[in-house]
């Protein structure tokens, strides 16, 4: 009979690079973006469990995963590089930066950021033994490559880089896990959060996005539960005006205006029942600790960053296709974005929202 032992299933394994001791991943953007190449990132590091593995990100992410139990061993945190680590122009690979990593003589570098325009040259500057990432046509090759195409499931993306070099999936759905620093800043800043509360997002980077406040406001009357309303300094207005759309509450309603650290927002989604959002990271941060979500996302941004699974967590999806103002298309690919910043899930109804929100809260028990 044959037998096989660990580390002879690791070797048959196919795409497994040998003798990698070092690896960097390039995943330098915002917290849902990173959340959503997690399981990526676990299944790269469950190839190569004994190599140290270095998230090349930005300062948030240094800070946020310091201490974190996960597969991240370091972050290094990039200063501001077009296309990699910022969207803005003007800003080339610093000489110096580049020079450091070359240092660190990575044995496998790994692109999950993008299409790779700008960020596969980068990757490939770094001398590393072995690379691989995605790549659009007009991206430079890396030494293992999966095409860069629209309108997939971006953790289905990442996990198809992470299987060129021998990465299996543990999990489809990231799990972070909550640190008791992160649970100490939340009792220092709030105390106890009253049972069976009901946070809601009401922001979203892309403006187009964001479902009206006066809707989230809607379904926190209907729900009749104590409700924490969440978002950064840049959405204070949309919280301010979520809050001030609620009538006859007869639960408290907590403001949370860019007081917490994204730690300290995870312990809060963590004591929650329900988070009720757009499709915006902290959607992701919500699930990612294990808290059921409701979510309004465009028919578009559904495919490419909803939740896998359904039990726990529930997308209302608009078919809006068309800018509403001027009827730019939303669907083709090559079109630029047209100028209106108006809501495009304006659709999706108050019922629909509630109705998923209240199945959900069936299951919720204050333990």
């Amino acid at each position: 009979m044959l037998r096989l032992h660990a580390g002879d299933l690791m070797t048959a394994r196919p795409g497994l690079v040998e003798g990698v001791r070092s690896i960097a991943v390039l995943r330098a953007n915002a917290i849902g973006d990173f959340l959503v190449a997690l399981p990526a990132i676990e299944a790269i590091k469950l190839a190569y469990p004994d190599a140290r593995l270095t998230l090349l990100g930005t300062p948030w992410h240094a800070e946020f995963l310091s201490g974190r139990p996960g597969p991240v061993d370091e972050v290094v945190a990039l200063p501001p590089i077009t296309g990699v680590s910022t969207s803005e122009t003007g800003y080339p690979v610093p000489g110096g930066a580049r020079a450091e990593l070359r240092e660190r003589a990575f044995d496998l570098a790994v692109q999950i950021h993008g299409g790779g325009r700008f960020s596969n040259p980068f990757v490939r500057s770094l001398g590393a033994r072995v690379t691989a990432g995605l790549r659009s046509p007009d991206a430079e090759e890396l030494d293992r490559w999966v095409p860069y195409t629209p309108f997939q499931h971006e953790t289905l993306r990442f996990l198809q880089v992470a299987e060129l070099v021998g990465g299996v999936a543990e999990r489809l759905e990231p799990l972070v896990a909550v640190t008791a620093r992160d649970r100490a800043e939340l009792a220092e800043s709030f105390g106890e959060p009253p049972a069976g509360l009901v946070a809601l997002h009401p922001g979203a980077t892309d403006p187009r996005r964001r479902w009206p406040p006066e809707r989230f406001a809607e379904v926190a009357d209907r729900l009749a539960r104590p409700v924490a309303v969440t978002g950064s300094w840049a959405e204070k207005d949309l919280v301010e005006a979520t809050v001030a759309a609620m009538r006859g509450r007869a639960h408290p309603v907590l403001p949370v205006v860019g007081t917490l650290t994204l730690g300290g927002l995870a312990a809060l989604y963590e004591r929650c029942a329900l988070v009720v959002a757009n499709d915006t990271g902290p959607r992701h941060l919500a699930a990612a600790v294990g808290t059921p979500t409701v979510a309004v996302y465009s028919c578009v941004n559904v495919i490419n960053a909803g939740p896998l699974s359904r039990t726990a967590h529930r997308p209302l999806i608009s078919w809006t296709t068309r800018c509403p103002t001027c009827g730019a298309s939303g669907v083709d690919a090559e079109a630029e974005r047209c100028e209106h910043d108006g809501t495009w899930v304006a659709d999706v109804s108050v019922d629909d929202v509630t109705e998923q929100a209240e199945d959900l809260l069936k299951g919720y028990r204050d333990d």
